[in-house]
This record gives structure tokens, sequence and C-alpha cells, in this order.
């Protein structure tokens, strides 16, 4: 069961609204963390090794991680989602689906 990780900055609205499309998915597990000292869950070099793939909202997460962590070749994929959206927001949910489909 591959394991997927969403990051964002503070895992408020967007990676955890990622991370909640995956909640009893058959195929994968999914969690969520942000890049800011103020994240509710903060990235951690465990939740990246736990992670087979690696799935960050903007380009700057993926500086950050890049900087900050051993990706030891886990695949890291930029979303290209804005700070825009509230968690669970309906637009968010299909922005995602959209860009996750093969995994969901």
């Amino acid at each position: 069961m591959p394991n997927l990780l969403f990051i964002c900055s503070k895992n408020q609205w967007r990676s955890p609204t990622a991370e909640l499309l995956f909640k009893n998915h058959p195929l994968h597990q999914a969690r969520s963390a942000g890049t800011s000292d103020k994240a509710r869950v903060r990235l951690s070099q465990k939740m990246v090794d736990w992670a087979d793939e690696i799935f960050v909202m903007e380009y700057k997460h993926r500086d950050i991680v890049k900087q900050n962590f051993r990706l030891n070749g886990r695949a890291l994929t930029v979303l290209d989602i804005e700070d825009l959206y509230q968690f669970n927001d309906p637009e968010l949910e299909e922005i995602l689906q959209a860009s996750l489909a093969e995994y969901l």
C-alpha cells in the first residue's frame, strides 16, 4: 500500500483536504504536514521516510523540502495549488481530484 504525503505551509487547508480524500482508501494511506513553524503538523524526516510519494502544493514547498530533508529517491510532485482555499472547499476538492485521479 503506497504511502502518500501531502505538504502545504501550515497544514490547515490544502494538505489536510488532500489527506481526507484518501481516508479509508483501499490502496493508499495518506498523511499531511506543513513546512511552517506554525504548522498544525510540522513536516519531519520521519514523515518523509514514511512516504512513497510526496505531493507539495507550491514550488516553494518543493524547494523547502529539497533543502531540508533527504528524499532518498522519493517522487516529489508539485500540484501547483495556490493558497486560496479553505479546508474542504468544494473547488479545492475538485482540483485535487483532477490532479490525483490516478491515485483515487
